[in-house]
């Protein structure tokens, strides 16, 4: 669900837990299209025979992959009103923690960890952790950066 705030709301987010989003079936054609999209057409992402009888059992998604589906996963979890620009300002940190199995799902929880005032708006530090339905440990630990500008 979508945590929806108004822009002179903002300032006041830090330890914010945005829950979690809907649950996202990595695909076989997702991989794919991310492969093409990054020329990294490495077998054990493009080629599930020879994959299944490689370390992970299976094709894996590309750890850029699985970090990139924080865009996508980050405008389920939150949105401002009242703004003119939202950028994605870069990363602080990220951790590939677990590979992600073609047809594993995923979802991610995020907490807002930080809010900074910055030249003509803010800031936000949010730490992402994208999970993997029935796994122990994550697929990716990451914190992002947010910009929202008025």
């Amino acid at each position: 669900m979508t945590t929806t705030v108004s822009y002179d709301d903002v300032a006041g987010l830090a330890g914010t837990d945005l829950g979690y989003t809907d649950w996202l079936e990595v695909t076989q054609d997702r991989v794919n299209l991310f492969a093409d999209a990054t020329d990294d057409h490495q077998w054990i992402h493009v080629d599930p025979t020879r994959a299944a009888a490689g370390p992970f059992g299976a094709p894996i998604a590309h750890g850029f992959l699985s970090l990139s589906l924080t865009v996508k996963f980050w405008s389920e979890l939150f949105d401002v009103t009242g703004v003119s620009t939202r950028v994605n300002y870069g990363l602080d940190k990220v951790r590939f923690v677990s590979p992600v199995k073609v047809g594993a799902r995923v979802r991610m929880t995020a907490v807002i960890a930080e809010v900074t005032e910055v030249k003509g708006g803010y800031q936000f530090a949010v730490d992402q952790t994208i999970e993997i339905e029935g796994a122990e440990k994550p697929a990716v630990v990451a914190r992002g950066l947010y910009r929202f500008y008025a």
